[in-house]
């Protein structure tokens, strides 16, 4: 049996580790790129005006994104305030968890939609969201529906909607700053300094990195968000103490083949399990796992296991 709390570490240090290693390589793209652009403008590399432009806007963008982040979702997601009358079985049950981990109630909202599935939204636990399915309400049990809100409870209280609203911002930030680079660079060099090896170098490997880091910003964002999941299922563990509430919760989840109609790319990775039904079930091996928002069922349902 797994210790819940150690469960807990370890997915943090996993967790921060791909944190760090996506902030390192960040900074890499974007010192390459602002020193190609300033080759590609005629000047000395050197000048980190680029980078400071590029900075600006990605700040920019994230408080944006910190504030409104929250409304944005639940609009593009056509989710409508619950009601305590008609929703009374999910109002106590956030009540009760709220209660026991001392943060503020979660304003609550219901998407119309017969697929089960949930997430959790906002800034922080004084302006947080958890949003259901009418599918989710009427097809989980009690307990089912405690695991369920307990995980995206734990996704609240470990701050993981700000982490990933910040880490969606800067991947934007990267494949906004490679696309405007590929665009001018094949237009010819600006300026009539005469080029040397350093900058050709520079040059070529802003091509380079203009070409694969938003591919590679990209998987680090999806491994990041594969392993959120895994802290909020051992989180919601060490709320409700029944592990098995969750594993059953999951497995409804996963086996209702129905996709989510009101999920899109950019909201996917906030669910609790991966709302394209239709498209999970036909990709195998580690390759294909590179790319999805959430790790498999399989794979949780055997962590979850182990601590029960």
């Amino acid at each position: 049996m797994v210790n819940i709390y150690e469960a807990i570490a370890s997915n943090k240090r996993k967790s921060a580790i791909v944190i760090v290693l996506f902030l390192i390589f960040t900074a890499v793209v974007f010192y390459v790129m602002s020193q190609a652009f300033s080759v590609y403008l005629g000047y000395e590399p050197g000048g980190l005006g680029f980078v400071g432009i590029a900075l600006i806007l990605s700040g920019l963008m994230s408080f944006g994104s910190y504030y409104y982040s929250d409304k944005i979702v639940l609009k593009i997601s056509g989710a409508k305030p619950a009601s305590r009358r008609e929703h009374f079985n999910f109002y106590t049950a956030v009540e009760n968890l709220s209660i026991a981990t001392g943060i503020p109630k979660p304003k609550l909202y219901v998407i119309e939609d017969t697929a089960p599935n949930a997430f959790a939204t906002g800034r922080d636990p004084e302006h947080a969201v958890i949003c259901a399915t009418t599918g989710l309400l009427q097809k989980l049990t009690k307990s089912e529906l405690e695991g369920v809100i307990a995980h995206e409870i734990s996704h609240i209280r470990y701050f993981d909607i700000r982490l990933m609203s910040i880490v969606s911002v800067l991947v934007g930030s990267i494949a906004l700053i490679a696309d405007f680079f590929l665009r001018v660079s094949f237009r010819g060099r600006r300026g009539s300094r005469k080029s040397s090896q350093i900058d050709a170098v520079f040059m070529i490997l802003g091509i380079v990195f203009a070409i694969l880091s938003p591919f590679i910003a990209q998987l680090i964002q999806l491994a990041i968000s594969r392993s959120r999941e895994f802290t909020a299922d051992a989180g919601a563990i060490s709320i409700t103490r029944q592990p098995q509430g969750l594993i059953s919760a999951l497995q409804k989840i996963e086996s209702d083949r129905e996709p989510l109609e009101a999920a899109n790319k950019a909201t996917a990775h906030l669910y609790i399990e991966n709302p394209f039904k239709d498209k999970s079930k036909s990709k195998v091996g580690w390759f294909s796992g590179l790319f999805n928002t959430h790790p498999p069922v399989t794979e949780r349902l055997k962590a979850l296991q182990k601590m029960a």
